[in-house]
């Protein structure tokens, strides 16, 4: 079998998808879904000249000299608070009683802090510092001008963007749906959860596992199911599952053997292949197919392996589908160990990052590595790539670590 490089077939991957037509929501369902289109501020905010304290409004020239020995004596002539409007404007000689967010009245410049300040019951106020003009105040479009761009298609929206959406009085926001997926995992190996398993039998976690990798990428699982190796079985999950979703995805049966059979069956049933194997490791028999209108991603059936061929190929084509794509850190590391592989692949193995007090930089801390090992993953913190065209590496050289926090999604074209 001819493998396919890994950025070939993570390209291949996105011809099987197209970006799934754009739908206005209610705001809070927008959460965690990827915008649309560029959002620009509708609204300045702050709306008005407000305080940013509880306290004063004054004329600043007139708090002049004013300390706790010789204060300035002021009559208040309003309360505002915030929501209202002021009912006048400020004359010398005069003060308003402010509550933070308060619209400030026309003549006040400043704002005296109600604890440098003591009211007194014939009202008036004395004030005890003097302030500059503009002393906490919050400026009309300080944070944000009525017209200026917030957000570009393509961000995803956390509970800051939220706010931020909110605060311009959104009701909905334009999005990309979720994309529907089902999970199919195969193996005459597999028992339920819950169910005893012998020594040759496998608690199937699979389902759970890639479930999960679907929703953290953003996708709705619609379907779980298991089937044994068997075309019948096989033929009968693919015609059921595939024309309900937009994505479907399996786990085991994807090499060579007699009993994978997964392929196979996808090829009698019309499947286009756009990647059929890749040079990678874990996750070597990874495909991706197109049913009718379904895209098809064929796991490998072991969990570390399952695990990296998704977020290699399958976690890029659900953002794809949402319109866009994934863009993580990469920084450079020392090898903590030395490590020997296939020349001719290249091997992503989950690790960990220890910064020295050398200042120099961090070593990469390899996890034990193997297709069928489900632990490496827990708490790593990125991938050690170790790339195609060598096959030592010496502890201490220096690879690539691609990490999996705080990513950046660009809008693909279309």
């Amino acid at each position: 079998m001819s493998l396919t490089s890994l950025s070939s077939a993570r390209l291949a991957a996105l011809d099987a998808v197209r970006a799934l037509a754009p739908v206005p929501v209610e705001l809070l369902r927008a959460h965690g879904r990827f915008l649309a289109a560029p959002v620009s501020a509708a609204r300045s905010l702050p709306g008005c000249d407000n305080s940013a304290m509880d306290g004063w409004a004054v004329r600043s020239e007139e708090t002049q000299g004013a300390t706790r020995d010789r204060p300035v004596r002021l009559r208040v002539v309003e309360t505002v608070y915030a929501g209202a409007l002021p009912s006048r404007s400020l004359q010398p000689g005069e003060a308003a009683r402010v509550f933070t967010g308060a619209p400030l009245p026309p003549g006040a410049d400043a704002v005296v802090r109600q604890e440098a300040a003591r009211a007194e019951a014939d009202g008036h106020v004395l004030l005890f510092i003097h302030v500059p003009a503009g002393h906490d105040i919050r400026r009309a479009g300080e944070e944000v001008r009525e017209g200026t761009f917030l957000f570009p298609a393509g961000q995803r929206v956390d509970s800051a963007v939220l706010g931020v959406l909110a605060s311009q009085g959104a009701l909905t926001a334009l999005v990309r749906p979720a994309p529907r997926v089902a999970v199919l995992a195969t193996g005459d190996e597999l028992v339920s959860a819950g169910t005893p398993a012998l020594p040759h039998q496998v608690h199937e976690s699979n389902l759970v596992l890639v479930a999960a990798l679907a929703q953290e990428a953003g996708a709705t699982v619609a379907f779980l199911e298991r089937a044994r190796d068997e075309d019948s079985e096989l033929r009968a999950a693919f015609s059921r599952l595939a024309p309900h979703v937009e994505v479907l995805f399996t786990t085991g049966g994807a090499s060579v053997g007699d009993k994978d059979r997964v392929k196979r069956v996808l090829s009698e049933l019309g499947a286009r292949f756009f990647v059929d194997g890749v040079a990678l490791k874990p996750g070597k028999p990874v495909a991706v197919a197109r049913l009718g209108d379904t895209a098809v991603v064929v796991l490998p059936g072991n969990p570390g392996a399952a695990t990296v061929a998704f977020d290699q190929l399958g976690r890029p084509l659900l953002l794809g589908l949402q319109g866009v794509r994934e863009e993580r850190r990469r920084v450079r590391a020392r090898l903590s160990e030395e490590r020997h592989k296939q020349a001719g692949l290249t091997y992503l193995i989950t690790t960990t990052l220890e910064h020295r007090d050398d200042g120099g930089l961090p070593w990469a801390r390899l996890r034990p590595q193997g297709a069928g090992q489900i632990l490496q993953n827990v708490g790593a913190e990125g991938h050690a790539v170790l790339p195609p065209g060598r096959a030592d590496f010496a502890a201490g050289d220096e690879v690539e670590v691609e990490l999996f926090d705080r990513p950046r999604y660009v809008a693909v074209e279309e």
